[in-house]
């Protein structure tokens, strides 16, 4: 769907710091936000996403001053998601610098706040953020896609079809929907390519796949399986791979991709 694939530092922030896990658990500090947004900037990433992956799970607001400090820092677009729950909190974040609304949680409560952002700030400001695992059988045919729609940083499992919700938040308003599996999630076992094809087939707009990278090799098969932009943690954050690392190797496989350009 896209010209040229995008490659997104995801940062997951909680009380101020980067941090991530496996499969959403045991979460270990990885380092200030501010600092590791701008090296990314550097490195050539084309956006940058930021999660405040506790802020809903805290009944809280995304941390605002963490936000506006990494939107100063960097001149890409910048999606911020956690604890959305309102098109008042999103022209708030919009106003200290964000260019994308993630959410996700706010809108499966009340699915009616996905339309009052689109209508508000239109659909390029909105990110439908999946997270995403395999049903459990006690599911059953009540998940005909075999995906199911988790809520509070992946903590509570919904009886959500993720294929249907995601059609539906479409309908919507939705510009983006951002697809991340947890049962890969910091696994560096490679992305979930079964949920990504899934996803495009259902989808008019971009897709960004989530979850599972852990080699440059595993970028090129998520584009392969519909993605339109790639997104990892794990794999920046420890410094295995760079920013140019990653668009090298989707280079090398004939995915185009927009050029870094170090400072």
């Amino acid at each position: 769907m896209s010209l040229v694939c995008r490659v997104i530092p995801c940062l997951d922030v909680a009380a101020g710091r980067v941090v991530k896990g496996v499969n959403f658990e045991n979460l270990r500090d990885m380092g200030d936000p501010v600092e590791l947004a701008r090296e990314y900037f550097r490195q050539g990433a084309d956006e940058i996403t930021f999660l405040d992956v506790t802020a809903t799970v805290d009944e809280r607001a995304t941390t605002y001053d963490v936000v506006r400090r990494t939107a100063e820092e960097v001149f890409i677009p910048l999606t911020v998601g956690g604890g959305v729950r309102s098109a008042d909190d999103v022209a708030r974040l919009l106003s200290i610098g964000a260019d994308k609304i993630g959410v996700n949680s706010a809108a499966i409560a009340r699915p009616s706040l996905l339309d009052e952002i689109a209508d508000r700030f239109g659909a390029q400001v909105l990110v439908l953020s999946l997270d995403v695992k395999r049903a459990s059988a006690e599911l059953g045919d009540r998940i005909p896609s075999g995906f199911v729609v988790t809520t509070h940083g992946g903590r509570t499992e919904t009886t959500l079809d993720a294929l249907e919700w995601a059609r539906e938040a479409v309908a919507r308003g939705a510009g983006e929907l951002l697809v991340n599996s947890i049962d890969a999630d910091g696994t560096k076992q490679g992305f979930d390519l079964e949920l990504v094809s899934l996803m495009r087939e259902v989808a008019s707009v971009p897709v960004i796949a989530s979850g599972g990278a852990g080699t440059a090799a595993d970028f090129a098969p998520a584009i392969a399986a519909g993605a339109d932009a790639v997104l990892a943690a794990s794999v920046f954050h420890s410094g295995q791979l760079t920013v140019g690392d990653v668009k090298a190797a989707l280079t090398a496989e004939g995915i185009p991709v927009r050029e870094v350009v170090t400072a």
